[in-house]
């Protein structure tokens, strides 16, 4: 047998130039990928609130206009709350910036920080330092590329959300189609299998959104009732915060608590202070009470596969792969003991 070792090479040197330029092309596209896979994530959550309509006897397509309305309505509201607060807030440091470094100068917890390092003097030489690297062009200039690339981030930000909404609209109106078009790529005597498997997927990852919102709507509600009891600054703008750190799992709680007792070191040490305390107490409460009431059955997935999931969602994908990690690691449980466990018990 004559063995043509050119043909060879040649079809495996375009083996290889066809996987790097698939791999460069799915790397160009990884925006686009994620903002399909949040979309299909949410219509995924939408769709148990869709179909609770639709068994009290709501029109499917009015369902979802319903639906979608509040969506959009809650979007925003919040985003029409939210940065006019951001914008007041940028405004107030700029033209109170002297009076702000005045009263921190002079604080009691700045007097406490000079007493720990025994020079008395620390503090006030880290902000001179600070008041000349500003003072110097070159430095605001790199910072203001930072500002531009920061407002260019919030703008693009903006436009994914609403491309994320538009896709969302779409998956949720189609999502009985597109199952019915991806159980035809099964075999027919397999198909009855795949429908309960694929059914029980979608209503875990359904549950799991609803639930992890759920979570952070009470987080942020709490929030805005304390913060604004103990007299944190912006108390609605930081309950937004401790609302999105809810959202992503394991570490987003602590994460927002962090934020929000630092930011509260901006009215007194006492207030982060009580800021902290109450995120302590209240992390227990959401860990121990809260949460094993609300995602009970959102998802079973073992405790060491949440950590897992999470860790390496994050890894891959940021923020939004940690929050999507574990829905799919449920997927992966269920189609396990669906699937893979019945066959290999059959053998």
């Amino acid at each position: 047998m004559k063995i043509r070792a050119f043909r060879i090479g040649f079809v495996g040197a375009l083996g290889v130039l066809l996987a790097l330029l698939l791999g460069n092309i799915v790397g160009e596209l990884g925006t686009v990928i994620l903002y399909v896979a949040l979309a299909l994530f949410l219509a995924l959550g939408l769709d148990p609130i869709v179909t609770w309509l639709q068994r009290r006897d709501m029109p499917r397509g009015l369902a979802i206009l319903f639906v979608f309305v509040i969506v959009i309505g809650l979007f925003v509201g919040l985003i029409s709350l939210i940065v006019p607060i951001v914008i007041q807030q940028t405004t107030n440091i700029i033209t109170d910036w002297d009076e702000i470094v005045e009263r921190v100068l002079n604080s009691d917890f700045v007097g406490w920080l000079n007493s720990l390092t025994g020079t008395g003097t620390a503090i006030e030489d880290t902000i001179v330092s600070a008041g000349d690297w500003l003072a110097d062009p070159d430095n605001l200039g790199s910072l203001g590329g930072g500002i531009l690339a920061v407002g260019a981030g919030i703008l693009g930000g903006f436009t994914g959300a609403v491309i994320v909404l538009i896709l969302t609209l779409y998956f949720l109106a189609s999502l009985d189609s597109l199952k019915r078009y991806a159980a035809r790529f099964v075999p027919r005597s397999s198909r009855g299998a795949y429908r309960e498997v694929s059914e029980e997927i979608t209503g875990s990852v359904g549950r799991y959104v609803i639930g992890q919102v759920s979570l952070g709507a009470i987080n942020g509600i709490l929030s805005l009732v304390y913060l604004s009891i103990i007299g944190a600054p912006q108390p609605i703008l930081l309950a937004f915060i401790a609302f999105l750190a809810s959202l992503v799992p394991l570490v987003g709680t602590i994460t927002g608590a962090v934020i929000i007792s630092l930011v509260s070191l901006a009215a007194s040490p006492a207030t982060a202070l009580a800021a902290a305390i109450y995120y302590l107490i209240y992390m227990q409460v959401e860990a121990y009470v809260l949460s094993p009431r609300i995602m009970s059955r959102a998802v079973s997935v073992p405790g060491a596969l949440v950590v897992i999931a999470a860790v390496a969602g994050a890894t891959l994908g940021g923020v939004l792969g940690a929050l999507v990690a574990i829905p799919v690691a449920a997927s992966l449980v269920i189609i396990m003991d669906k699937v893979v466990f019945p066959r290999q018990d059959a053998m």
